[in-house]
């Protein structure tokens, strides 16, 4: 155990999740339990706030923790600032003023990337500092960990919705024909893959999946329409904003321009979605209505699986333990369990692994039409979408 004291700052960083502010409470209330953490600081908007000393003293009461444990989005702010190779002397200097000797950072992979560049250039600087990255996601994709917290609370909303909406589209079969739901992802389909965690029978929606980790092709999109139409009289697609042609754009993007991380903003876009109801009306002649949920996908507090809460909580509070102990330059990972009764212990892993790695969904949670999840997905994600799933009902 180290035996240094000062100052705990932590920052949030790109896009919030239901439970974000799950981790930040772990955090706070490891750091009020410790001796050698003297005041607890937080980054106003990430990386970027602390840039311009945007700093806030977090004194928090028991029944303020609980509140923030259940708030959605990030209660500190979040950025998506590319930091700047100049920008790091910077940091350090408002570091060293402020007496900060234990850094947390709650984000993904670019976020891991700024918090393991900060730890190694403490180092080098001789500066005692324990840094910890602390994960969230909603996309699933960072590396080593068996899943990221926030994954399982988007992953309920997108399987409830789905299977909602669905049913709309099956009440409304003759007048509808089409529904498309476009679901976040840039490059990893865990997200939309989880749109199918409740389907239970073949009239359930969705009955097409789309995923970037497999090559879009418009042929074989409206064959598969049209083959699920003639059987059922009605189609439900759950496909990826981030899916891709042969040449590797992205589907009814247009020219978009990248931004400073070097993704392209699929959001600014019209999106695969309206793109794909457009040709499906020209090319086969059937009513369409398309989807994008937005940004509701990572904020809807009431679709908060209770798994991913309890997850995010603790790896805010064992980053702030490890730290104390001596742990530095690490990420916390979550580690499942054989057995049949789903359970994960936690663990680290060296930023410089999970640092600007992204982790796509593998061949076998896919199936080899490429228009589907395959039961091994079910098994991995269904655990992680909490309790009290609904069932419902539907005439013989």
């Amino acid at each position: 155990m180290n035996t240094i004291s000062g100052n705990l700052l932590v920052g949030q960083s790109g896009g919030p999740t239901p439970v974000i502010n799950a981790s930040l409470a772990g955090v706070i209330i490891a750091a009020q339990n410790s001796n050698q953490i003297k005041k607890i600081y937080g980054m106003e908007h990430g990386i970027e706030g602390l840039l311009v000393g945007n700093l806030k003293e977090i004194i928090i009461s028991e029944q303020e923790i609980e509140q923030l444990t259940v708030t959605p989005a990030s209660a500190l702010g979040s950025c998506r600032y590319k930091v700047k190779d100049e920008d790091y002397t910077n940091i350090l200097q408002i570091l060293k003023s402020n007496n900060i000797r234990y850094f947390f950072y709650i984000g993904g992979n670019d976020s891991m990337d700024t918090c393991n560049r900060i730890a190694k250039l403490a180092e080098s600087e001789g500066y005692e500092m324990y840094t910890m990255g602390i994960p969230k996601t909603i996309d699933n994709d960072l590396p080593i960990t068996d899943h990221c917290p926030g994954f399982g609370s988007a992953a309920r909303f997108t399987a409830v919705s789905t299977i909602s909406a669905g049913r709309d589209l099956e009440a409304m079969k003759t007048f509808d024909d089409v529904a498309i739901v476009e679901v976040m992802g840039r490059h990893a389909g865990w997200l939309t893959a989880s749109s199918a965690l409740l389907k239970n029978d073949f009239k359930d929606a969705p009955h097409l999946v789309y995923l970037p980790e497999r090559t879009f092709k418009i042929e074989s999109f409206l064959k598969d329409i049209k083959n699920i139409h003639q059987e059922l009289g009605y189609v439900f697609i759950s496909l990826c904003e981030g899916i891709r042609d042969e040449n590797n754009q992205f589907i009814g993007t247009g020219n978009i321009e990248k931004d400073s991380f070097g993704h392209v903003p699929v959001a600014l876009s019209d999106g695969p979605a309206a793109y794909l109801a457009k040709i499906v009306k020209q090319e086969i002649g059937l009513k369409v209505r398309y989807n994008r949920c937005g940004t509701v996908q990572r904020s809807f507090a009431e679709c908060t699986s209770n798994i991913d809460r309890e997850e995010a909580l603790i790896v805010g509070q064992k980053a702030v333990e490890l730290a104390i102990k001596g742990y530095s330059g690490k990420m916390i990972i979550l580690k499942r369990e054989e057995g049949k009764d789903y359970k994960c212990h936690f663990d680290v892993t060296p930023l410089e692994n999970v640092a600007n790695v992204e982790k796509l969904i593998p061949d076998q949670f896919i199936n080899s039409e490429g228009n589907y999840i395959t039961e091994a997905f079910k098994d991995y994600a269904l655990p992680l979408i909490g309790d009290s799933l609904p069932r419902f009902f539907r005439f013989k």
